[in-house]
């Protein structure tokens, strides 16, 4: 049975595991294709580059001219001016859809449908029977799938999954954890676009949410309350869920103020607490019953944290596997299921749904 842990001057201190995370530049250095050149692509491609051995070998764009701009400023040898003639390019392994959400169905279909294995940004889709479609579509093309949920693949993430598969903290009853940034409200930017799938939630409370799951496994419950923006996407959400065991998930997005973006696990004998930015690489302190900091875990400050998804990508496609153990496909879905779910709280659907 687990004992608490605690200060005891008659035996060890307890302490914090050390991350069994790999070097990301350890990983098979396959060769990228990117889906949409904006800003996440680019930290994506300058993480890749600077941290692994892989390369990003073309870029596809619906504007020639803005392919060919990413492509000179990444140094990547082809700039196509149309994601068909992406997907064509036989010398892309791998593609990496890094569109806003209403994109990522169609764009990560056609991949898997040309035969190619996919990392698809997070949200992985606008809703859940989108991505059991693209599940089903890659599980029948026999490729590679993945979403690019890049909190699951940092060290300070093992740290967490060691210390609950120890039962270190006792039995798990809160989870909390938040996100949010204040945005200056804009009718044009793809954060306040229904038609893009804008809004908080998606964008934001995914990481929340995907944490909450990774800590008390399938939700029993969800229940949300939220307000709208003016354009009619979530500007902020307030969530709970629950497990089978009772244990609470406490969570939070805003596009409406900067928040602490803190989270923490909180059992019968310990709890965890993950300093800000919690889905970045963060410290992880471990705090006995008492109320007293046992250990502290603080990784690396990696600017290029993005490296780490890139490299499991990369480990399952080498080993020839069709997801990740790390962020599971139907873990994904659930975590879909549950977007949806506050979405039907808050009343918010997007055009087409």
């Amino acid at each position: 049975m687990p004992q608490t842990p605690q200060s005891d001057a008659t035996g060890p201190r307890p302490a914090l595991p050390a991350p069994r995370t790999p070097s990301p530049r350890d990983a098979p250095a396959l060769k990228w294709g990117v889906i949409a050149p904006g800003g996440i692509a680019a930290s994506f491609v300058d993480a890749l580059h600077t941290y692994t051995g892989q390369r990003a070998v073309a870029v596809g764009s619906r504007d020639p001219a803005r392919a060919r701009a990413f492509a000179e400023r990444f140094d990547i040898p082809a700039a196509h001016g149309s994601y068909a003639e992406l997907l064509a390019d036989r010398d892309v392994d791998i593609v990496y859809v890094a569109s806003p959400h209403s994109g990522h169905f169609e764009q990560a279909l056609a991949a898997i449908e040309a035969g190619r294995h996919v990392l698809v940004e997070k949200a992985f889709t606008r809703n859940a029977r989108e991505a059991e479609l693209l599940v089903e579509a890659a599980r029948k093309r026999d490729v590679f799938l993945m979403e690019a949920m890049w909190t699951r693949f940092l060290p300070h993430m093992d740290v967490v999954r060691q210390v609950l598969a120890s039962g270190m903290l006792g039995e798990v009853h809160t989870v909390t954890a938040d996100h949010g940034q204040y945005m200056e409200h804009d009718a044009s930017h793809r954060l306040f676009a229904p038609e893009l799938a804008g809004g908080a939630l998606l964008d934001l409370g995914v990481y929340p949410l995907s944490f909450a799951s990774m800590v008390l496994g399938s939700f029993a419950s969800i229940t949300a309350v939220g307000t709208k923006t003016a354009t009619g996407v979530d500007g902020q959400a307030s969530i709970v869920v629950t497990n089978a065991s009772g244990a609470h998930g406490v969570l939070n997005t805003t596009l409406f103020a900067r928040t602490p973006t803190t989270a923490s696990i909180s059992g019968s004998l310990a709890r965890l607490e993950i300093e800000g930015d919690f889905y970045a690489p963060a410290a992880v302190r471990l705090i006995s019953r008492e109320g007293e900091v046992l250990d502290t875990h603080v990784p690396e400050r990696r600017a290029g944290g993005l490296c780490y998804e890139a490299a499991e990508a990369a480990r399952c496609v080498a080993a020839g596997r069709l997801e990740s153990d790390l962020m599971p496909l139907a873990e994904t879905l659930g975590v879909m299921r549950a977007l949806d779910g506050v979405r039907r709280d808050l009343g918010v659907v997007y055009p087409g749904e």
